[in-house]
């Protein structure tokens, strides 16, 4: 789906210098370069304050206990979506609550929301999913109304953005109380290991999210919370240093990958191509189709045979997970669990390697 090596080829010019400089300096944990990351990582987002951190699940811990929510305090999260926001729910003993996500973006439906909200509703997680944003203006709208708290998980969609009806633009990750990101190696703004950021304009939640982040202390001994350990390590942060200077670029090659892969795909009865919100940018960390006839199985087994990977993310509700089962009903996720496949829209494919992935997998649909 991403090929790593010849992207560090793409790259190594810069990013050979910028590790051996952390090598002979031996700063290995709360480099200069951890600091300048975030501080530039400001600059691109817009977002006034960026607290690195060891992961992108860490990041929406430390969301979380930065607003002190009570115990069994409800979460409303998409039932599609990667694991992490309802894993993190349970750990603090707070209840994710799923609701269902927009057939067309995958994104969480805001008119969905409010029929999941109680009492007990303290905060609301969209999930930018797939490299395009929520419908926020909605969402924080129904936050505001409910006097509820947002955190935005932007795991996927670093450097979209999010269009609003008085045609101001606001960073994705920007706009809630909060916002989380991860540079897990596979994301658009990639580590070469794990590491994840927590991004707030709120100065208050800044400087407590950044304490809570070294173990609770502002001063070395000197512990006001009980926080975590979760730090991004300086040889990370050099390299994000590197690549945050070609996300620009990176982005609009996979954006190009996706109009071609649309315009191969268009006029296919049997899949549906990614739906372009009117809100929102696409960044495109994943190209997600949905089959609609034929055997998804078989079609993944036809596209490895032709020495093509694909990817369905996800195969299971997170509502239908054994840790979170529940008797719960998302028509909608549950079928976009059934029938989504993601094809590679890696940075470094060639215009060869586009061709013959879209014209390959033409050819399985179509015999399907």
């Amino acid at each position: 789906m991403l090929d790593l090596s010849a992207q560090f080829q793409q790259l190594k010019g810069d990013l050979m210098p910028a590790i051996e400089s952390v090598l002979e300096n031996a700063s290995f944990v709360n480099g200069s370069e951890v600091g300048e990351f975030a501080k530039e990582l400001s600059i691109y987002t817009g977002i006034k304050h960026v607290i690195p951190c060891a992961n992108g699940t860490d990041a929406l811990q430390l969301s979380f206990m930065s607003l002190e929510l009570p115990e069994g305090s409800e979460v409303i999260c998409p039932g599609f979506t990667y694991i992490a926001v309802a894993e993190v729910c349970k750990l603090l003993n707070l209840v994710p609550v799923f609701a269902e996500v927009d057939t067309d973006t995958f994104n969480l439906d805001p008119f969905e929301i409010e029929k999941h909200i109680t009492p007990k509703t303290k905060a609301i997680v969209p999930v930018h999913l797939f490299g395009q944003c929520c419908d926020m203006e909605s969402i924080m709208a129904i936050a505001e109304k409910h006097n509820l708290y947002v955190i935005e998980d932007n795991a996927q969609s670093i450097g979209a953005e999010c269009f609003y009806s008085d045609g101001s633009i606001k960073p994705a990750g920007g706009i809630g109380h909060i916002g989380t990101t991860s540079f897990f190696p596979s994301k658009n703004l990639g580590a070469y290991g794990d590491g994840g950021a927590v991004f707030t304009n709120d100065d208050v939640l800044a400087k407590k999210i950044k304490t809570l982040a070294n173990h609770g202390q502002e001063i070395k001994y000197q512990h006001k919370l009980v926080g975590i350990n979760s730090r991004l390590d300086t040889l990370q942060a050099a390299i994000l240093l590197v690549k945050l200077k070609h996300l620009n670029h990176f982005t609009k090659l996979r954006q190009e990958t996706a109009a071609a892969y649309d315009n191969a795909f268009k006029d296919i009865e049997q899949v549906k191509i990614p739906k372009r919100f009117n809100k929102s940018s696409h960044v495109f960390h994943q190209y997600t189709l949905q089959v609609l006839q034929g055997d998804r199985t078989n079609i993944v087994t036809a596209l490895k045979a032709a020495g093509i990977s694909s990817m369905v993310y996800y195969p299971i509700p997170v509502h239908k997970q054994e840790a979170f089962r529940n008797d719960q009903s998302l028509p909608i996720c549950e079928n976009l669990c059934k029938t989504v496949i993601s094809l590679p829209i890696g940075t470094e494919m060639s215009q060869e390697s586009i061709e013959y992935i879209a014209y390959t997998f033409k050819q399985i649909i179509k015999q399907k």
